[in-house]
């Protein structure tokens, strides 16, 4: 398998999983939909770092190798970087929240269907702008 096989593997994987987000949503989910957004972001950028050659860290939010490395960036991309970077970094901030909450931040409390529903239209959003990249 090479990398860009991987690659491609992830864009998959962030397509399928768009249909579970929607789902949860449906459901009122909220706090479970913010946590796939931040996975599959994670995946979707993760896969185009691999499709550039680029081997992604270790850690959730890549965003900054995103901005370091802004000379791969299609126009389209790098138009639209600075609402990528703060996405991936609201998602990363709240991963934690949404799954495990704390005595203070209940999820199904603390996550409405505002905040689900910006989520999902953000991923859906990001996957469109990243397709051509993959095919």
């Amino acid at each position: 398998m090479t990398s860009n096989d991987l690659a491609t593997d992830y864009f998959k994987r962030c397509k399928m999983r768009i249909k579970a987000l929607k789902v949860l949503l449906d459901e009122g989910a909220y706090p479970d939909v913010v946590r796939e957004s931040q996975e599959i972001v994670e995946l979707l950028l993760k896969g185009f770092l691999r499709k550039k050659n680029i081997d992604p860290p270790k850690w959730h939010d890549v965003g900054s190798i995103l901005d370091e490395n802004r000379n791969i960036l299609n126009p389209s991309i790098l138009n639209e970087l600075d609402q990528i970077l703060e996405f991936s970094k609201y998602l990363r901030r709240e991963r934690e929240n949404a799954f495990y909450g704390e005595e203070d931040i209940i999820p199904l409390q603390h996550f409405d269907q505002k905040i689900a529903q910006f989520c999902y239209d953000k991923v859906s959003w990001l996957i469109q702008l990243f397709q051509s990249e993959f095919n």
